[in-house]
Formats: structure tokens, C-alpha cells, sequence
């Protein structure tokens, strides 16, 4: 096999939801390939697919629409992989090329080891750090991806025309691509990600059990409404991920509950020195973060 880019004749997307339509529309958008095929058990979301020009073809039948696909991209929930990749497998081609779009990435690697028996050298699991608080097709963005990194995490067998072929996919719709080791990536996004999402939903379901819950509402003000817009993610996609990252997110859980035990306790006792410490060392930390983030916009005004 040569290790030369080539457009795909036939790519496949397996889920049309915000992240499936919002490839597929980047992709046509560029013209990457000459065939975009979608699967979607919701005949809505085909039809919207097709109207909002995020595929060419619509397939209601999954075996039928990864025949002779040169690359599929697995855009769904992460606990629905393991059943959608024991029907493709037959249905495969030799050479072609698996990728997907979750948040979590030991599990994938282990899922797909379980029904091939080892994992495919053709098979390059990704995450792009990317999204919205909406979900559906009817969310696509043709612009998702812009500016934003997506992370391949290749193993030792990976084969080097598929990385090519993924990373040069996602390149194509404005992305920054990087490399990661499976677990470090796991570890790395129960902090960043997957922690404030779980915080974020956790707070808006207390607030919504007050008594008082719709004054409480009326009454946020901006930062309540940013900190807490990703709890109107997508309850299923975020149920997978902390099923399959229980390892990773439960550690960086203990630490941030550890933490919060403290000032809990600090504002209890009337501790004001350990909780304007705590704010302090806080503050100069995301001041210092968000100065890094100046910085590399103005090395790479495209950043």
C-alpha cells in the first residue's frame, strides 16, 4: 500500500448528529472526496443530512453503506461502537480505513481489539476538541472544526497511510492535528473536559431541585449562564463517556471533591486567609493560562 495522500472515493459517516453533519458538510464544502455516504437509524436525520448538504447519499442500511467505503468515520455515541463495529466487520474492505470522533480512547481501542481480535492497522482513533452544546443535524456547522486541534491516538502497528489519510482529512476542514498516547489522552480530557461537564450538570440539576428554582434562574447572571451552557449537551453521548472513562474521570473527581471539601470546610470555620489563598492561586493561574492563549493567537492569528 502506498503512503501517498489520496482523496477518498467513499467516505462513510455513521452518525449524523452535530459532529457527523458538521464533517460532512466540511467535507463537501471542500470538495475533499468524491462520494460522502451517511448512515443514520433516524430517517429524519437523513433527510435533514441531505437537505442541509452534509452528504451525498443517504443509506438506511448500515452493511450497505460501508460496502466499498475507503474511509469510515464513526460519529456517535461511544457505547454504540462496539455493536455497530461487529456489523461492519464483514462488510469491510482490506484497505479501508477506520476513524472516530470520541471523547474516550482506551475504550475504543479495547472495543475494537475484542471484535477484530487485535487492533486494525488501519483503524486511527481520534478526538477533536470541538463542539456545541446543541446536538442533531439540524446543529451542523460547516465551520466546527476551524481552528480547533484534533488529537490521533495511533498505536505502535498503526499504519502510516492511514494516519496520512486521517490527518489529511481533518486538515482539510481547518483543524490542527496532534498526537497523544491512548491513556495519557484519557487522563488528559477527564480534567479538561469531562470534569466540567460533569460539574456543569450536576449544578444545573441541584439549582433545578431548589424550591426556589425559577427565581434562582431568573436571576443568574452571565457567568452562571457560560459556566453552565454545557449542561445542555447531550445527555447520552456525555451517560458513555463517564461510563468508559470511569477510571480517569473518577481520579481527577476524588481530587476536585478533596478540594472542594476544603473550602467547604475553610468557609465553615471562617478561614478567610485559605480561601483568599485558594482565589488568589486561582486567579493567577487562569490569568497565566490566558496570556499563553494571547500569545499563540498572535504567533498564529489562525489559532
Amino acid at each position: 500500500m502506498k503512503n501517498d495522500f489520496h482523496k477518498p472515493k467513499k467516505l462513510t459517516l455513521i452518525g449524523l448528529g452535530l459532529m457527523g453533519g458538521s464533517l460532512g458538510a466540511a467535507l463537501k464544502k471542500n470538495n475533499w472526496c468524491e462520494t460522502i455516504v451517511g448512515y443514520s437509524r433516524n430517517p429524519e436525520s437523513l433527510k435533514q443530512a441531505l437537505e442541509l448538504g452534509c452528504i451525498d447519499q443517504a443509506e438506511p442500511d448500515l452493511i450497505t453503506a460501508v460496502k466499498d467505503a475507503d474511509m469510515i468515520v464513526l460519529c456517535v455515541p461511544v457505547l454504540t461502537i462496539e455493536n455497530i463495529l461487529k456489523t461492519i466487520r464483514p462488510a469491510l474492505k482490506a484497505s479501508a480505513i477506520i476513524t472516530d470522533v470520541a471523547s474516550v480512547k482506551n475504550y475504543v481501542v479495547k472495543i475494537a481489539e475484542k471484535i477484530f481480535g487485535t487492533m486494525p492497522e488501519n483503524f486511527v482513533p481520534a478526538h477533536p476538541i470541538a463542539g456545541s452544546e446543541k446536538s442533531g443535524v439540524q446543529a451542523t456547522q460547516a465551520n466546527l472544526y476551524q481552528h480547533h486541534k484534533v488529537i490521533l491516538t495511533p498505536l505502535a502497528h498503526t499504519n502510516a497511510h492511514a494516519m496520512k489519510q486521517v490527518t489529511a482529512m481533518w486538515q482539510s476542514v481547518g483543524a490542527q492535528v496532534t498526537q497523544m498516547e491512548v491513556a495519557h489522552h484519557d487522563e488528559v480530557l477527564a480534567a479538561t473536559s469531562h470534569l466540567p461537564h460533569l460539574i456543569a450538570f450536576s449544578l444545573v440539576d441541584t439549582l433545578a431541585g431548589e424550591a426556589d428554582r425559577q427565581e434562582i434562574f431568573d436571576y443568574a447572571a452571565g457567568g452562571f449562564r457560560d459556566f453552565t451552557r454545557i449542561a445542555a449537551s447531550d445527555p447520552i453521548m456525555w451517560r458513555d463517556v463517564f461510563l468508559t472513562n470511569k477510571v480517569a474521570a473518577l481520579q481527577v473527581l476524588d481530587h476536585f471533591l478533596t478540594d472542594l471539601n476544603q473550602l467547604r470546610s475553610a468557609i465553615e470555620q471562617e478561614q478567610g486567609e485559605e480561601l483568599l489563598t485558594t482565589f488568589t492561586r486561582a486567579k493567577v493561574a487562569r490569568d497565566q493560562f490566558s496570556r499563553v492563549l494571547e500569545q499563540r493567537k498572535n504567533q498564529n492569528p489562525s489559532f
